[in-house]
Formats: structure tokens, C-alpha cells, sequence
């Protein structure tokens, strides 16, 4: 950790009035994580559904099913995590040590389950937590919404990143978690206290920090329960923001989006996936590099611009952060005519650009329906050749390949031989996990390749060659950007995308 052992004003010797124990008349019942336009009402206290309550609930009680479910499988599936470690800016990613990076099992209800062989200090590659652990161990992990415990989080105190439930097959095993923090701190952390909120059945304790860094607050496990980092500061204070982009499915010719503009907060990332998963409506996520390259700060105003002009409401917001609301407060955007469209977030005190988006409609075409409509025009190209033999076929198949597929009249290409090796060689120890998970292939693919190749790079390229054989004129960099997306290390995603601009 890169800064002091203790916070301004705090001691780890003894519990100040801070670390008070916090008793709750009752923790909230959990509900559902609901949204509405920015300029609504957005009290934490308004009232939802229960499928929140209903969720949480499930992954909870489905803890040891889940895993013994997991346990008889060899590898597990894909699901739709919403926990992602977004990337830090240059100062954190400077000051952040180098840690051994583990990708966990997921399992059913959004638990995480990790091996440690030996002991020693280990990162979780997809929410950023950091475990010290003494000896082996199991740890098993899901990460919480804060909305839940909004009371028991008390002035002057304010959430610092996201909430883990996080427990372990052996209590002394477990030497420290040091936590993601959504803050940047550049050169003003001395003016900042860091604690942890330590909760425990129907009430909570602040709880000091051992340290902190750019990036993660350290903790001395004391006992296992939900635990998240709180901050006190006596400056403002200055968030890595991100922005999400949803659409509307719909059969009308206009478009509307949603817009959310969030702390790098993976509880809250989480709590708008959520919201938009329980909507009256239907929408698919747009897969846009999310993070803003300006800091977000608590009071400031931004605007959201649309090139060419659309109907935006509100079109100015005022920025906090939303962690402890129940309601998640979004920017609408609505288009009559689909064509291409630009979207800013500006900041209005120094009219820079925060954030912005080029969006084009190959951007809303569901991967699923792209598959079926090349399913389908399979069909029916044997329909009108009938007579076309095998090998012509193949030979089809093959230039489909080399000169990829046309969608909406603009050429994509599939990835050559030679980007599929610069992105192999980009996979670390984890590439038969995340091929299985994100790519679907099976384990019989990597054990064949296995038998006849020896060399690890050419082991995964030769996999990846199978995957892009596999969807035909779909092999393309933005197909695998989607499908590795949430699993693949920034430098991956980075290559993707720079493949993806080349064609």
C-alpha cells in the first residue's frame, strides 16, 4: 500500500465515536433497485418491489447448492455477471503494486468462489478485491447493493466503493481484504479518513482501515460478514465516473436510450443492471468504452450533448453519488430518425469533455440476432443452390472467412491469423477458463489442441482460430470484444478495439 497506515484523526489502537457500534431498528427489507429521469424526485426512502429483496435473497440461501453444482462441474458457464473492474486512470494504475491476479469460478446468484493453493496476497481479476491469506483456503464471494444499508451509513460518512459479502471455509485463514476504491486521489488523500462499515446481523460497525492506497483500502479481518469502505473528507471529493448506455427494444422506427452516469463502483454498476433487468421495458446494453476521462465531483453540473440534436431530459444534471438510492436517476435520449448520433457529457464550470461516444446502429444489433439472420441466410442460399457439392461449399465458407460479411452495407472483417497471435499471446494461465465461459467452446476443443500442439501461445491461437471457423463471417474484432469483454484483461480489450478501428 503507497499511503499512511492510519487516517487523519484516527487511531487502530481504539474504537472512537466513529467506530461506534451502529445499532439498526431493523435493516431494510431489500428491494428492488428502481430508476427514473435525473429530474425526479430520487429519495432513497421512496418505495419498490421486492425482486431485489427476492434476489439477494436467492443468492444467499443458494450459496452451498450453487457451489455443489459448481464442484461436480469441470469448468463452469458464463452468466451475466455485473461486477467489472473498470480501468484506472494513469496516476492509480501507477501507484497500484503489481498482485497475482486470479479469475474465480462464478457460480448461480452472482457468487464468486476462489482456490488459493498457498499462502500469499492475491487479486480477484474481475472485482479488484485483494485477499491475504496464510495458508490455502476457499473463498467464496458476492458482491451487495449498498441501497439495503443506506441507514446504518451515517453523516459525515460517505460510501467509498463497492459492498462484498465475503466468507471463507477457514476463519484464520483470512489475514486482510484490501477493497476497490472508486476515488481519485492524486496529491489531496491527506485530507481524507478511510474506515470500513462492518455489518453485522441487523446492525453495522465502522471499523478502522490498516491502510490505504490510489486504489484500495486494507482491512484486518476481524470476522466475516458484508463489509464495504466508507471515506470522510474534508475536501471535495473527486470520483472515476463511468457512463452506461442502455436502448430500448421496440418495434418503432425513433430511438431511445437511457444514460447513467455512476462512480466505478461495481455496487452500483450493479444496481442499474438491475433497475433496467426489472424495467416495464426491454433493453440491450451498448457496448461503449464507459470510462470518463475527467474526474466527476460531487456538485457539479454536466450536460449531455447529442450531435445531431435530440430530445435529452434533463439536459443538465447536478452529480452525486447514487450508491445509497434506491431510485438510479438516468438521462433520457430520444431520436425520431435512427441514423448516427454523437453523444458529450460536458462539464459546465470548465466546458470540458468528460465522456463521449460515437453511436452507429451496428452497436444495437443483438449478437443473437445477428446469428440467427446468418442462420437463416444459410438456409436459404442452399435453397437456391441445391445443387452445390461439399467442397463448394467449403470453399464458400472459406472466402465468407477472408473477406467477412456486410451488415447494413459497411464491410467487417474477420480477425487474421496475425491479430488472433497478437491477442493469444495477450491471455495469461487463464485462457482455458475464460474460452470455456465467454467463447463457449468445450473442453474436449482444448484437451484435442492440447494433444497436438506443445507450445502455449499456439495452443491458444489455434483456439481462437477454431472460434473465428466457428462463426463464419462473424469472427470479427468487435464479436470477440463483446464476447470477452467482461473477463478480458484491459490490454486485450485495447488490442480489440484498436483491430476493431483498422477495418
Amino acid at each position: 500500500m503507497s499511503r499512511r497506515g492510519q487516517e487523519p484523526g484516527s487511531g487502530a489502537e481504539s474504537l472512537s465515536s466513529d467506530e461506534k457500534e451502529i445499532v439498526a431498528d431493523g435493516v431494510r427489507e431489500e428491494s428492488s433497485t428502481e430508476e427514473h429521469p435525473a429530474g425526479e424526485d430520487n429519495s432513497e426512502h421512496s418505495s419498490s418491489s421486492t425482486s431485489e429483496e427476492e434476489s439477494d435473497g436467492e443468492e444467499s440461501d443458494g450459496r452451498r447448492s450453487d457451489e455443489e453444482r459448481e464442484e461436480k462441474k469441470s469448468l463452469p458457464c458464463c452468466n451475466d455477471s455485473e461486477a467489472n473492474c473498470l480501468p484506472l486512470c494513469e496516476h492509480c494504475r501507477n501507484e497500484n503494486g503489481q498482485k497475482e491476479q486470479v479469475t474465480p469460478r462464478r457460480l448461480a446468484g452472482g457468487q464468486y468462489i476462489m482456490h488459493l493453493d498457498t499462502e500469499g496476497t492475491y487479486q480477484c481479476s474481475l472485482t479488484g478485491l485483494i485477499f491475504e491469506v496464510m495458508k490455502a483456503v476457499k473463498i467464496r464471494y458476492s458482491l451487495l447493493s449498498w441501497s439495503k444499508y443506506a441507514n446504518l451509513v451515517e453523516k459525515p460518512w460517505i460510501v467509498g466503493g463497492p459492498l462484498f459479502d465475503v466468507r471463507c471455509d477457514s476463519a484464520t485463514a483470512l489475514a486482510s481484504i484490501q477493497f476497490p476504491h472508486s476515488l481519485c486521489l492524486g496529491d489531496h488523500g491527506a485530507g481524507m479518513a478511510f474506515k470500513v462499515l462492518h455489518i453485522k446481523g441487523g446492525g453495522a460497525a465502522i471499523e478502522p482501515s490498516a491502510d490505504y492506497s490510489a486504489s484500495h483500502v486494507k482491512w484486518l479481518v476481524s470476522s466475516l460478514s458484508p463489509v464495504g469502505p466508507l471515506i470522510q473528507s474534508q475536501e471535495p471529493v473527486q470520483y472515476h465516473g463511468a457512463v452506461i448506455l442502455y436502448k430500448v427494444v421496440d418495434e418503432q422506427p425513433s430511438l431511445s436510450f437511457r444514460v447513467y452516469v455512476a462512480t466505478n463502483n461495481d455496487s452500483f454498476i450493479k444496481d442499474i443492471s438491475r433497475a433496467v433487468k426489472h424495467s416495464n421495458k426491454k433493453f440491450i446494453k451498448i457496448d461503449k468504452p464507459p470510462v470518463c476521462q475527467k474526474l466527476l465531483q460531487k456538485g457539479k453540473r454536466y450536460r449531455l450533448v447529442c450531435e445531431p440534436e435530440a430530445e435529452v431530459t434533463p439536459e443538465e444534471i447536478e452529480f452525486v453519488d447514487g450508491s445509497l438510492l434506491k431510485l438510479k436517476s438516468y438521462i433520457e435520449v430520444y431520436l425520431e430518425k435512427p441514423d448516427d448520433f454523437t453523444l458529450s457529457l460536458i462539464e459546465l464550470e470548465s466546458d470540458a469533455t468528460v465522456w463521449k461516444a460515437k453511436l452507429r446502429e451496428s452497436d444495437w444489433i443483438h449478437y443473437d440476432q445477428n446469428k440467427n439472420e446468418q442462420k437463416r441466410s444459410a438456409v436459404s442460399v442452399k435453397k437456391r443452390k441445391p445443387a452445390l457439392s461439399i467442397l463448394e461449399e467449403d470453399a464458400l465458407c472459406s472466402k465468407k472467412q477472408r473477406t467477412g460479411n456486410k451488415a447494413g452495407g459497411i464491410e467487417t472483417r474477420n480477425l487474421t491469423d496475425q491479430q488472433l497471435m497478437v491477442i493469444a499471446k495477450l491471455f495469461g494461465r487463464q485462457w482455458r477458463e475464460i474460452a470455456i465461459e465467454c467463447l463457449q467452446m468445450e473442453m474436449k476443443d482444448i484437451e484435442q489442441i492440447q494433444a497436438t500442439e506443445e507450445e502455449v501461445n499456439m495452443q491458444k491461437f489455434l483456439l481462437l482460430s477454431k472460434w473465428r471457423d466457428r462463426e463464419q463471417g462473424n469472427g470479427t474484432a468487435e464479436a470477440l470484444y463483446k464476447s470477452l469483454h467482461e473477463k478480458a484483461s484491459y490490454e486485450i480489450l485495447q488490442a480489440l478495439q484498436g483491430f476493431s478501428a483498422q477495418c
